[in-house]
């Protein structure tokens, strides 16, 4: 055999050694993080059979980041050592740097092939071994989608429709605010300092951006332990959820103009441009989440897949998550249309699905959320203390908290002001100071960060990102307890919900009860509760009345098309119910002599299907419940039609 032949032998078995080695090292780092859960969980059990309510997972989760994270800088894992070949003064072609780049060995016929991964600036090429590390695009294509769509798919829509406007002025205007202001002082910061001078203004905008994401995590799991007010509860909620993709589009569209400018020259059509393509993205990821949402309803609709639990939620999920690649495919943002989706998959899709696969949807996000939530707090943990490329600088740490802690107050403090003038029931300043105490930043910023380290900018963003999320998580969240009970927030409040038996499918309302409720909704809410009524969920769901009932005769062919043959049967016992009312209403002496008006009939709200009392609320006597039993298909499907309608203002 020739020597050329041994060689290329030779470098063929390097080859799969170090293949085999990179597999063993990735099983190395599951097991890793899969252990670390499991002693979360278990210490979770504890904390929990003791009533402990101050420390949080996601504080857990960095601490023992922290431990592994220790131990993983001093130890190494793997005896491959890293060989880079330089190449000095090269060339390359300004405007199409190759994506790959070739080198045939002359004693052999054979190419070696190596992949772009980026540019670095001189002293920042990561030569070091990564320690733990996964690709940054395992965090957006994989964590973050469950995390994003579980906040929409287990939104209580009451409350948050309840607070839309405060919540949409805190995320959309407040996060703006936040991002410019943030920049502005960061900017103005840094140049107080000669070593800091490569941070522009774009970077100090682009650090506004994602370091204003707030992730109360830990917050809104110890206001659910002590029942904090709802209210509360749902503007803090919808906040988080709404200003991740308000952020995530920010940076975007800050990035997309960076591309485009020259460098230190301020480009008023590109700023423009800029601010039309973050509408664009919004809007349009808006609707594929939206779309597809709407899409699964109809499907799950008219199949009958829930015939088969496991198809019908395999269906679900496939057809949610298709939902985020969709969206990143188009160039949109995939986290604004998994978040929209989820929240028309509740809204909907929930109310076809059988019943098995309604709780299974349920625990199959929350588990998700559970596990993804953690894997990215230990992982911040573990990082900390093996990524290569940190780049620390205490000033920096120590300006960025001050600054997203007085745009976090002016936002809050101002906006709460502007919405106090509209308000039936004003943001107090105790309300105001718990807004401002849970702006936590958590995985959004983080995973945010960790897209691109390639310059000091981003590696100086990343590891102050990291730290701030540390502290937020850390401090804010241990002292959640004590600020409620310093700011004297009512806790074991109990939400104020209509609730009725498990066993009656519908409930008897007045009609002063049905004028109160109109009067209490402003008039876009109005209008669009009206819309959903009487043409979204007959046409998406299994809801009564169908279009057949709600839309023009003249349509009478399409709605019927569009009609289930549940919706017939609903509207059948229906007739059948209203024969039956008047003799019930002579026979019952008691609703006669007390003046009631004549009951009509009102969906349950399946947002409250697991409050569910033993007809406390429910205000009818047996004779009427024994006569809607008998009159209901077990086969009907109910959905919850006054969701975004009740308790509006």
């Amino acid at each position: 055999m020739s020597s050329s032949a041994l060689d290329a032998e030779k470098i063929e078995s390097k080859q799969e050694e170090r293949t085999a080695n990179v597999h063993r090292l990735d099983s190395l780092n599951l097991l890793i993080f899969t252990t670390l859960l499991v002693v979360v969980v278990l210490t979770i059990w504890v904390f929990k059979r003791r009533n402990f309510r101050y420390i949080h997972e996601t504080c857990l989760a960095l601490f023992y980041g922290f431990i592994i994270g220790a131990v993983l800088r001093h130890t190494s894992t793997s005896d491959t050592k890293t060989n880079i070949l330089k190449m000095n003064d090269t060339i390359l072609p300004k405007n199409n740097v190759p994506n790959y780049i070739s080198f045939e060995d002359s004693n052999m016929s054979a190419v070696y092939l190596y992949s772009f991964q980026g540019p670095y600036q001189k002293d920042t090429v990561p030569l070091d071994e990564h320690k733990v590390m996964f690709n940054s695009e395992i965090f957006f294509n994989l964590i973050l989608p469950p995390i994003i769509f579980h906040a929409g798919y287990s939104m209580k829509r009451k409350n948050f429709f309840r607070n839309l406007g405060a919540i949409l002025m805190f995320a959309l205007v407040g996060t703006t605010i936040a991002c410019i202001s943030t920049g502005i002082m960061v900017y103005g910061s840094v140049h107080a300092f000669s070593s800091l001078d490569f941070f522009s203004f774009t970077d100090s905008l682009y650090f506004g951006a994602i370091i204003s994401a707030t992730d109360p995590v830990t917050v809104l799991a110890i206001f659910n332990d002590l029942n904090v007010d709802v209210d509360l509860y749902a503007i803090i909620f919808g906040e988080s959820v709404l200003n991740d993709a308000v952020c995530l589009v920010l940076a975007n569209s800050i990035e997309k103009y960076v591309a485009g400018a020259i460098l230190d020259k301020f480009d008023r059509t590109l700023m423009l441009k800029s601010l039309g393509n973050f509408f664009v993205v919004f809007i349009g990821s808006f609707a594929i989440g939206s779309g597809m949402g709407c899409l699964t309803a109809l499907m799950t609709k008219f199949t009958y897949i829930r015939d088969f639990p496991l198809l019908e939620t395999t269906l679900f999920v496939l057809m949610s998550y298709s939902t985020f690649l969709a969206s990143e495919a188009a160039g949109l943002t995939g986290i604004v249309a998994v978040l929209f989706c989820g929240i028309f998959q509740a809204h909907y899709t929930f109310n076809n699905l059988s019943k098995e696969s309604q709780q299974r949807t349920r625990d199959l996000f929350g588990l998700f959320n559970f596990l993804a939530e953690n894997f990215i707090f230990i992982y911040i943990g573990i990082t900390l203390f093996t990524f290569p490329s940190h780049k620390w600088d205490m000033r920096f740490i120590i300006l960025s908290i001050m600054a997203i802690c007085l745009a976090r107050v002016l936002c809050v403090v101002f906006l709460s002001f502007i919405l106090n003038l509209f308000r039936k029931n004003p943001i107090s300043w105790r309300w105001q100071m718990m807004i401002i105490f849970s702006g936590l930043r958590g995985a959004f910023a983080f995973a945010l960060a960790i897209r691109n380290v390639s310059t000091h900018a981003r590696s100086l963003m990343y590891t102050t990102t990291s730290v701030i999320v540390i502290i937020t998580v850390v401090f804010n969240g241990t002292l959640v307890a004590p600020v409620l009970k310093l700011l004297k927030i009512r806790m074991n409040v109990s939400e104020e919900i209509e609730t009725t038996s498990s066993r009656d499918r519908y409930r008897i309302m007045g009609n002063n009860n049905d004028e109160q409720k109109k009067q209490s909704k402003t008039w876009l809410l109005n209008k669009w509760s009206h819309f959903d009524k009487i043409f979204m969920k007959p046409l998406l769901t299994h809801s009564y009345p169908p279009l057949t009932a709600t839309l023009p005769p003249c349509l009478l062919p399409i709605t019927r098309l569009l009609t289930t043959k549940e919706q017939r049967t609903m509207s059948r016992n229906e007739n059948s119910l209203s024969n039956l009312t008047p003799s019930m209403m002579n026979s019952d002496d008691s609703i006669l002599n007390n003046n009631h008006t004549v009951p009509t009939l009102e969906l349950i709200d399946m947002d409250n299907s697991d409050d569910y009392l033993t007809g406390s609320n429910f205000k009818s006597n047996t004779r009427t419940n024994q006569v809607l039993d008998t009159q209901m298909d077990p086969l009907v499907q109910f959905d919850d039609d006054e969701t975004l309608a009740n308790n509006i203002g």
